[in-house]
């Protein structure tokens, strides 16, 4: 599991149908951008948890759906301060 924040909502009206009616977000993960799978509904702003690889395609609902990151939970609290 990765913790991400949510950036903003990633808008593609052009998809394959697998994809046709899942929310996707853009994530940080540190200072790289990634898309997610919103399988939870986050805002902009949101700490999440994300899943990778195989169970982010069982978590956005099946082992052949085409993702590679999928976020899974909203964090309710976290210190991002390491100290």
């Amino acid at each position: 599991m990765k913790i991400c924040k949510v950036e903003k909502p990633l808008v593609s009206t052009n998809r394959i149908p697998g994809l046709a009616h899942k929310n996707l977000q853009v994530v940080l993960d540190g200072k790289t951008r990634l898309v997610a799978v919103d399988s939870v509904g986050c805002s902009a702003g949101d700490w999440v948890l994300c899943v990778g690889s195989s169970a982010a395609r069982e978590a956005a609902g099946s082992k052949e759906y085409p993702s590679d990151l999928t976020i899974v939970g909203i964090i309710d609290y976290w210190n991002e301060d390491p100290s």
